[in-house]
């Protein structure tokens, strides 16, 4: 396809960074064993959509602090829960230590 490999030059690198990660990340949680994909699998999901949204509004938003303070937390969410990923052995330590 054309836009596999396409960067979008307009796009702010933590964007096009947040981006490659759920593109990386997302097939990892979806090989989880089913109890943990329905779970933890799909609240990592959630958070790092989630992320991305609020990178993309905070682009273009005239006070971009409120909606980037707002990422803190949804990091520190992210962060916990590869822990547990890690902790649970679900995953490859390898492929999850370069999210860390």
């Amino acid at each position: 396809m054309f836009f596999e490999n396409f960067v979008w030059t307009s796009d702010l690198l933590i964007i096009q960074k947040t981006y490659d990660l759920i593109k990386w990340y997302v097939p990892i949680l979806n090989r989880l064993p089913r109890a943990h994909q329905f779970l933890l699998g799909n609240r990592i999901i959630t958070e790092l959509y989630d992320l991305l949204d609020v990178l993309i509004i905070a682009r273009y938003a005239k006070h971009k602090l409120a909606h980037l303070e707002l990422l803190n937390s949804k990091l520190d969410i992210l962060r916990y829960q590869t822990r547990l990923l890690l902790e649970f052995n679900l995953s490859r330590a390898t492929q999850i230590k370069l999210t860390g």
